[in-house]
């Protein structure tokens, strides 16, 4: 029987991605990657970083966790590697040669080394611009490698044992891993290079991202578990309600990105709160489906690999080409993405080369 409740959860999880990244593009609280605000005084809506980030990519890991556990009760760990790799892998490198190009030649026309990078040859640009055009699908990148590991931690627990444990937990054993969510952050680098190895691991927190995904594997993929959740999750909500509150009113407008940020015990506590909460409201009420989300199951994943480029493109047209107010370009950028989004992925899904390379599909939907 199809948990419907985790992909509703996954499709609406994604679509916060989108918003997050609108307002991520335009922050002024020196998050970096994005073009920068509309001024230095207050934007207050930069108040949705602060309340998505410490929870929604963890959540999407535990969510494929659950996922691969389901997968692979049909099938072999092979073909389900094999399969893997074909959606994960092949768009977040071959992918990035045909589509995620023109993300980074976006991103380098932002970037204070632009002039520097005008004088270089087109084939170095272009290397450049494929690589810098990774931007969200860094995420399936670390959910291609956590695959494998996931795939030899399972030859360890064979007997199933450690699987059997996990299944036994209580709501409140449950509550308290979260100081294994809090433990994953301190793998982190505190006072990173960006531009090194340093920058690159904390930018993919393969540990950190490592810790729920599991989770999701061996605890959250017990039927029984959910079920507590399920029963527990407006307790729960008030209570990520309240510690998030505690975290974001007094530390708005820091950057909630860094390491110092990441690792304080408030920001963990909030952002488990919130995974389980969100689980068991899903399981709760959501746990059904209908057309639109039906739809929303099988092309969210599309929807995400695409969306940034509408981000990156129209938003840098937005704010350096045009003299319109920022709530308008907020406006305008956020109905943009969810529109277009969809869009894209209903073309690049009928062009098979493309479908394949940038979208890991096999075969139109």
């Amino acid at each position: 029987m199809r948990r419907h409740w985790i992909d509703n959860l996954r499709w609406v999880t994604v679509l916060l991605v989108l918003l997050y990244h609108v307002i991520y593009f335009y922050n002024n609280k020196g998050v970096i990657g994005g073009i920068g605000g509309f001024g230095d005084g207050p934007q207050y809506q930069d108040v949705i970083m602060y309340i998505l980030y410490p929870w929604f990519m963890p959540l999407l890991f535990i969510l494929a966790g659950i996922s691969a556990k389901y997968a692979l009760e049909n099938r072999s760990g092979k073909e389900w590697f094999k399969t893997r790799t074909r959606k994960l892998l092949v768009p977040s490198t071959i992918g990035l040669c045909f589509f995620g190009v023109f993300i980074g030649w976006f991103n380098s026309m932002i970037s204070p080394a632009a002039d520097a990078l005008e004088q270089l040859p087109f084939a170095v640009k272009y290397f450049i611009w494929t690589i810098s055009g990774t931007g969200p699908l860094w995420f399936i990148q670390d959910l291609w490698l956590l695959s494998l590991i996931l795939l030899i931690i399972r030859k360890i627990d064979r007997n199933g044992r450690f699987m059997d444990l996990c299944s036994r937990a209580g709501i409140v054993p449950v509550i308290l891993m979260g100081v294994l969510f809090w433990l994953g952050h301190r793998t982190l680098i505190m006072e990173p290079d960006p531009a090194s190895a340093e920058g690159l691991w904390n930018l993919y927190k393969p540990a950190f991202y490592l810790i729920p995904f599991l989770m999701g594997y061996f605890v959250f993929s017990h039927e029984n578990i959910i079920e507590k959740l399920s029963r527990a999750w407006i307790p729960l909500m008030v209570c990520a309600v309240i510690s998030g509150s505690a975290l974001i009113i007094p530390g708005f407008g820091q950057d909630n990105t860094l390491p110092q940020y990441l690792c304080s015990p408030l920001n963990n506590i909030y952002g488990w709160l919130m995974c389980l909460a969100m689980m068991g409201w899903f399981k709760n009420i959501f746990d059904r489906t209908g057309k639109f989300a039906d739809y929303m199951t099988r092309s969210s994943y599309g929807i995400y690999i695409v969306h940034y480029l509408v981000v990156a493109s129209l938003g840098f047209t937005l704010k350096m080409h045009t003299q319109m107010s920022p709530v308008c370009a907020y406006i305008i950028l956020t109905v943009a993405v969810f529109t277009l989004s969809p869009v894209i992925y209903e073309i690049l899904r009928r062009i098979p080369f493309l479908r394949w390379c940038i979208l890991g599909e096999k075969k139109s939907r």
